[in-house]
């Protein structure tokens, strides 16, 4: 039997692994599904078409699930997606998808999500990433692998993220930030790139030397991001080991909004 406090409500049509556990006064909606060793702490409301995957800790008081913050919804059956061995502190708010994007907001796995988090409709949030206190993303936002957001860092809709990137505290993200850059502001600028991370996550030195050669070309040479892409791309030539950095750069590089551009 899962453990379900007493208290609390599990209606009809909601799928609970036999291992999951509830905590006294939530609420879980008839379309909510949760995966085998998720714990829900006290007083959360799941509701919507939410899907939560295995081994999650959400702890009290959160609300996922929810309709999302846009007036043109009219009740489409949208969904939230949660994956596995996430970490969801308190008060965060994550809302389902809209249907003029993907209608899906989409949560990958092994995230540390802190306090007052909030995932408008359509945030698109990849694996390990750390969120800090009272981040907060408008809606269509895109996250890659090993982002980390400082406290109170706020993204602009659209806005993406490459892999590896990285905030500080009390940043405000206007435009896309491209993989492994840190950046500081409001507006936000990149002030260096997340080298301490990498070595953390076993980047070799001779990849290392790469990111800074690509560092190097967007920041520090004065050229046009068009120049700078092109001075990118031809880094594997005489580093070969830096080949699937550059193309994850490059990549991002070229779907850069031309509106908002990146951050420079």
């Amino acid at each position: 039997m899962s453990a379900i406090h007493p208290t609390a409500v599990v209606e009809p049509g909601a799928q609970l692994h036999p291992s999951v556990t509830v905590g006294p006064y939530t609420v879980i909606g008839p379309h909510v599904k949760v995966g085998a060793g998720t714990t829900i702490g006290a007083h959360c409301v799941i509701e919507g078409h939410t899907t939560i995957g295995t081994d999650n800790r959400i702890f009290q008081f959160n609300s996922l699930g929810a309709i999302p913050q846009d007036k043109k919804y009219a009740g489409e059956p949208c969904e939230l997606v949660i994956g596995d061995r996430n970490t969801v502190r308190e008060f965060c708010t994550f809302n389902i998808g809209s249907p003029g994007d993907l209608g899906v907001t989409r949560v990958g796995n092994d995230n540390w999500i802190m306090a007052y988090v909030h995932l408008a409709h359509d945030c698109q949030v990849g694996s390990h990433t750390i969120f800090a206190n009272n981040s907060q993303l408008a809606g269509h936002v895109v996250v890659g692998d090993w982002v980390i957001l400082g406290g109170f860092t706020v993204v602009h809709q659209f806005v993406r993220l490459g892999a590896h990137s990285m905030t500080a505290m009390c940043s405000l993200l206007f435009a896309d930030l491209p993989p492994f850059v840190m950046c500081q502001g409001q507006p936000a600028a990149a002030r260096s790139m997340n080298y301490e991370g990498l070595r953390r996550r076993g980047f070799s030195p001779e990849r290392i030397a790469g990111v800074k050669a690509m560092h190097k070309s967007l920041y520090r040479a004065d050229l046009t991001l068009e120049r700078a892409q092109a001075q990118i791309a031809a880094l594997p030539e005489s580093r070969p080991e830096t080949a699937p950095d550059v193309e994850m750069m490059v990549e991002f590089l070229r779907h850069a909004s031309p509106q908002r551009g990146i951050v420079r």
